[in-house]
């Protein structure tokens, strides 16, 4: 039936939580380069990442065919030490903001 002002119909409106924030707004990229082996990026994941063995394997491929890969998520102050100690050991890292999280 429409809408007309002699028979007007009621419209509920419902409350939405919207998602405004993200807990882990923030990505360590692990960049490819054709000095660091996969052992040493594999071991690196391991050690400063806290990856298992399968994980750190899958990543370092990742990384290799693509150019980088998002191996951790997290807020800046998890992220920035594990960032600092894998170019530490002279594997390119930074440290993105995931879009959509600003």
């Amino acid at each position: 039936m429409p809408y007309s002002l002699n028979n007007p119909r009621t419209i509920e409106v419902e409350d939405v939580d919207v998602l405004t924030s993200v807990e882990d707004p923030y990505s360590l990229i692990v960049w490819n380069d054709e000095v660091n082996t996969f052992e040493w990026v594999i071991e690196t994941l391991i050690e400063v990442c806290g990856h298992s063995q399968e994980q750190a394997e899958q990543c370092a491929m990742i990384i290799h065919t693509k150019g980088k890969y998002a191996v951790k998520r997290g807020s800046y102050e998890e992220l920035k030490p594990q960032c600092d100690a894998i170019t530490d050991r002279g594997i390119g890292a930074t440290i993105e903001i995931l879009s959509g999280s600003q």
